[in-house]
C-alpha cells in the first residue's frame, strides 16, 4: 500500500501494529482502487467540459447545472443510503453502489441532449450516494482511532491518485480515442470510467468482510485484540444513534466546515482544466498533465499531515493551516490567471490545502459518534459538505458568463477558505476540543 503507513504504524506495540499492517494490506488496496474510480467519475466531467458543450450546445451555466446535478442526486439519497448499508453490511451494499453507478456513468457516452445530460448527471450522484461516507464508516469498524489519521490519508491517497493519473490518462483517451469506432473521445472518457467500476463491485463482494469476527485471515488473539480496542474506545464517545449524533454539539458546525472544504474542492476539481486552457495552453494531454500538479502536491501533503496529526491529535489545528493554504492559491489563481507558469503554481498550492484538508477533517467526527449514529451521521455531514458541490460549479459558471472571467469566483472560493479556518480554529465545540487534548497527551 505505502512505506509510509508501515513505517508510522511500527511506532505501536509489536502485536497491535502487526494485526493493523495485516488488515491494512489485506483491505486498503482494494478500497483504494475503488475510491480512485469515485474520484475519477468526479473529475472526468471536467475534461469532458469543451467537447461536451460543443456538442451539446451548453453554456458555462448549463455546464455548471449538469455538474451541480450529479451533487443534487447524491445529497437527496445520501443518508437514506448509508443507513441501508448499516442495516444489510458494509459488503453488499458498497457492492450494489459500484454496479449502478459504473452504469450510469457509462450511460453517459450516449447523452445527446442537454436533458439527457442533466437526467443522468442526477442519477450518477443517486447511485453513488453513500460510497464515501459508507468505506468511512466501513473503516472505524476496522482500524482503532489512533491509526485513522494515517488509514484516511491512505484511502484519500486514491483521491489524489485520480487527479495524478486520471488527469493525463484522461487527455490521452480524448486525443487519441477521438473517432475509434464512430465515438467521440469524451464517450470513451465516460466509457472508461463507468465499466471498470463493475467489475470492482464483484470484487468487494467477494473479498470484503462486515465484521472482525468473519475475516478468517486474522487468528482469533488478533480478532480479539481489534474487536476490543476498537470497542474500549467506542465506549466513551456519544451519538450512537442518528438522533444521538444530531443532538451532538458541534455535529451541525462539521457540516458547516465540509460545506466549505466541499465549495473549494469543487472550485478545484471542475475548474482547474478550464483555467489551465485559457491561460494559453490548448492541447488536451499537456491540460492532463499539468492538470496532475495540484494532485501530486495533495498527496505529498496528505501523507506528511497524515502522520503530523496523528502524533499530535490537533486534527481541526492542521484542517485550518490548510485551508488557510488552499486561500492562498486560490487567491494567486486569480491574480495570475493569464500567466501559465504562475498559475500551475499557485494551483500546485491550491491542491496541497484541498486535498490534504479533506482526509484530515475526516478524523473529526468519529470524535463525536459511532455505531448507527457514525453511519448516518457521517453520511448526513457528507450530505451538508456535498451541497458545496452544487453551489460551486452554479456558482463559478454563473460568474464567468455574467462577467466573461474566472477571477471574482476564484477570489470568493478563497474568502471562503479563510472563514472556514477562523470556524475550525474559534468556534468549534468545548467537547471536540477537549477530545483533541486528550488526544495529544496520550
Amino acid at each position: 500500500m505505502n512505506k509510509a503507513l508501515s513505517a508510522s504504524i511500527d511506532l505501536a506495540p509489536p502485536d497491535e501494529a502487526r494485526t493493523i499492517r495485516k488488515v491494512a494490506w489485506r483491505i486498503m488496496p482494494l478500497i483504494m482502487v475503488c475510491y480512485l474510480f469515485a474520484f475519477f467519475d468526479r473529475i472526468n466531467i471536467s475534461f469532458a467540459k469543451f467537447a461536451l458543450q460543443s456538442d451539446l450546445s451548453l453554456t458555462d451555466t448549463a455546464y455548471g447545472l449538469g455538474a451541480g446535478l450529479f451533487v443534487v442526486g447524491y445529497v437527496l439519497f445520501e443518508v437514506p443510503s448509508n443507513m441501508m448499508l448499516y442495516k444489510v453490511g458494509a459488503r453488499r451494499w458498497i457492492c450494489r453502489i459500484m454496479i449502478s453507478w459504473g452504469i450510469a456513468t457509462a450511460l453517459m457516452a450516449f447523452v445527446q441532449t442537454e436533458w439527457q445530460f442533466y437526467t443522468l448527471r442526477f442519477l450518477i450522484g443517486a447511485m453513488e450516494a453513500g460510497f464515501a461516507p459508507g468505506v468511512l464508516f466501513y473503516l472505524t469498524l476496522w482500524f482503532p482511532v489512533a491509526y485513522r489519521g494515517r488509514i484516511t490519508s491512505t484511502l484519500f491517497l486514491a483521491s489524489a491518485f485520480a487527479g495524478i493519473l486520471g488527469a493525463p490518462v484522461a487527455g490521452l483517451v480524448l486525443s487519441q480515442m477521438e473517432g475509434v469506432l464512430g465515438m467521440r473521445g469524451w464517450h470513451w472518457l465516460f466509457l472508461v470510467g463507468g465499466l471498470p467500476c463493475i467489475a470492482l463491485g464483484y470484487l468487494v463482494f467477494k473479498v470484503l468482510k462486515d465484521h472482525i469476527e468473519d475475516a478468517q485471515w486474522l487468528t482469533s488473539d488478533e480478532q480479539a485484540l481489534l474487536s476490543q480496542r476498537i470497542a474500549d474506545q467506542n465506549r466513551h464517545i456519544g451519538g450512537h444513534s442518528l438522533l444521538g449524533a444530531l443532538k451532538t454539539p458541534g455535529f451541525l458546525k462539521l457540516g458547516l466546515v465540509y460545506f466549505m472544504i466541499q465549495v473549494c474542492s469543487y472550485g478545484l476539481n471542475f475548474w482547474a482544466p478550464h483555467l489551465i486552457r485559457t491561460s494559453g495552453i490548448t492541447h488536451p494531454t499537456t491540460i492532463g498533465l499539468l492538470t496532475a500538479v495540484p494532485y501530486i502536491c495533495g498527496a505529498i501533503t496528505m501523507v506528511v499531515v497524515g502522520r503530523l496529526s496523528d502524533a499530535s491529535g490537533h486534527r481541526s489545528r492542521f484542517v485550518a493551516g490548510l485551508m488557510l493554504l488552499a486561500a492562498v492559491g486560490f487567491l494567486c489563481a486569480g491574480i495570475f490567471d493569464k500567466h501559465t507558469s504562475f498559475l500551475i503554481g499557485a494551483l500546485a498550492v491550491m491542491g496541497a490545502g484541498i486535498i490534504a484538508s479533506i482526509p484530515a477533517f475526516w478524523a473529526l467526527p468519529p470524535k463525536l459518534m459511532t455505531g448507527a449514529g457514525a453511519a448516518g451521521g457521517i453520511a448526513l455531514i457528507n450530505t451538508l459538505g456535498q451541497l458545496g458541490g452544487i453551489v460551486s460549479p452554479v456558482m463559478v459558471g454563473r460568474i464567468k458568463d455574467v462577467t466573461g472571467s474566472t477571477t471574482p469566483a476564484l477570489y470568493a472560493i478563497g474568502a471562503l477558505a479563510i472563514a472556514c479556518a477562523a470556524i475550525l480554529l474559534f468556534a468549534l465545540p468545548a467537547r471536540l476540543r477537549a477530545r483533541e487534548e486528550h488526544a495529544s497527551v496520550n
